[in-house]
């Protein structure tokens, strides 16, 4: 090929770098091969030398298949010239590159992302503790809202009791009778509740004590530095742990409690029988007795409605800590390691690169060049011949392209020599200048 100044300066760098290309191909199958063997490693079972071999066979054929499909790529497309020819070649080169990715670069992004993932899959699932530790101990917190209305409640049927025993205030005759014997028995079951309510306090705050205390640790394990398998154990059974305390703060909620014993206080209203003296005196005493049934439904709904509101809260469901292989927290966190994703790709199709630059360059030099087949193989001799043929041809006088005797040259047509002659006006015409000169020129003797 008769090569172009520009074009015989690319072919001869594309000659130069081509141990360059083969070298760059080489290095980037075996980086590629070496985080694939560190990927593959953490998903196999089984012994150590059988864990070793499977990963060291795996990704050397990794390696062999990468090396060997780019060095097709290089080679081949480059040289293709039809458009129909080069769409197949790059479609196939597609179907290349999806494969590489699906056995090489997510266990490469493994490989360089593998413990931060299953950090990060630690990290989210104990976000999700420390909220489920927060609502359960809401909830708990949340009956205890209830206290004051009880308290409240006892403290009033106490104090009307009181005020009956000392002064009557009630039925107009003071003494300990069937109305102070009932305000005295509501006052004490409302202390009961009371202390229900009061008790479970104590044992709310235990508990959500040693869920924060199991919280602190997770989150110790979580960002302590060291190898990810045994922190990952730890942090599983702290997990295990904490999903008890979870459960026993949920048990604690005295809601449902305190809506039994409310519903009891009417539910079970017992009026004493009126032991007044004297007929007019039971009437009220019957009359008051049955304004305290009132006011207890009253109560008992109130505090009724007031536990069904905390029992609508929903739930804590239960939270179960699912171990991840470093494989499977990569692709579940994705969106987290998009650098090393991009990373563990480029690895693999950078070669990608390298083909488009030696299409580009390949058609440059189709472009610059000037194609003679026929004098792509001569050699040196045959061209001393043919320059010494060609040379025998000018002087035989043969045209070199034709192949025909060159014509000969036309011989000058005589010039007639013409005198000049007077115009009728006087003057006289010039003559031809060459002819003046012939006729100047003095001849020799």
């Amino acid at each position: 090929m008769q090569l172009k100044p520009n074009a015989y300066r690319l072919n001869e760098t594309v000659k130069g770098v081509e141990t360059m290309s083969r070298f760059a191909l080489a290095v980037l199958a075996l980086a590629s091969g070496v985080y694939t063997y560190l990927g593959v490693r953490g998903l196999l079972d089984g012994s150590a030398s059988f864990v070793f071999f499977a990963a060291v066979i795996y990704s050397a054929a990794v390696s062999v298949a990468i090396y060997a499909f780019w060095s097709f790529m290089l080679r081949f497309v480059p040289l293709v010239t039809s458009g129909v020819q080069r769409i197949a070649l790059f479609l196939t080169m597609a179907v290349g590159c999806a494969m590489i990715i699906a056995m090489s670069s997510w266990l490469n992004a493994a490989a360089l992302a593998g413990s931060a993932a299953l950090e990060q899959h630690m990290a989210v699932t104990l976000q999700g503790y420390a909220e489920d530790l927060d609502q359960a101990h809401a909830n708990a917190l949340a009956s205890q809202s209830l206290l004051p209305d009880v308290e409240r409640a006892a403290e009033r049927f106490a104090g009307l009791a009181a005020d009956e025993r000392e002064s009557g205030a009630l039925t107009g005759t003071q003494g300990s009778g069937s109305v102070v014997q009932l305000l005295t028995q509501m006052s004490a079951q409302m202390n009961q509740l009371a202390a229900t309510i009061t008790g479970s306090r104590e044992e709310v705050a235990l508990l959500f004590e040693q869920g924060s205390a199991r919280l602190a640790t997770m989150r110790e394990l979580v960002s302590t530095p060291g190898a990810i398998e045994p922190r990952s154990d730890s942090f599983q059974a702290e997990a295990v742990q904490l999903s008890a305390v979870i459960a026993a703060l949920q048990q604690t909620d005295v809601a449902a409690s305190v809506k039994r014993a409310s519903a009891d206080l009417s539910a079970g209203f017992i009026a004493p029988v009126a032991d007044g003296r004297s007929g007019d005196l039971a009437l009220r005493q019957d009359q008051v007795m049955e304004t305290v049934r009132v006011s207890v439904a009253s109560q008992s709904l109130a505090l009724t409605t007031a536990a069904d509101e905390i029992l609508a809260n929903p739930a804590v469901e239960q939270r179960r800590f699912v171990p991840l292989s470093s494989a499977e927290a990569v692709i579940r966190y994705w969106q987290d390691f998009i650098p090393s994703w991009a990373g563990a790709i480029s690895i693999d199709l950078l070669p990608v690169v390298l083909v488009l630059v030696l299409m580009i360059v390949h058609d440059a030099m189709r472009r610059d060049s000037a194609s003679l087949e026929e004098a792509e193989n001569i050699t040196a001799a045959e061209m001393l011949r043919a320059m010494a043929l060609y040379r025998q041809m000018e002087a035989a006088g043969i045209d070199v392209t034709t192949g025909r005797p060159k014509p000969e040259p036309a011989e000058p047509e005589p010039v007639e020599e013409v005198a000049e002659a007077p115009a009728e006006d006087g003057t006289v015409t010039p003559i031809d200048a060459a002819q003046r000169k012939r006729t100047d020129t003095p001849r020799p003797a």
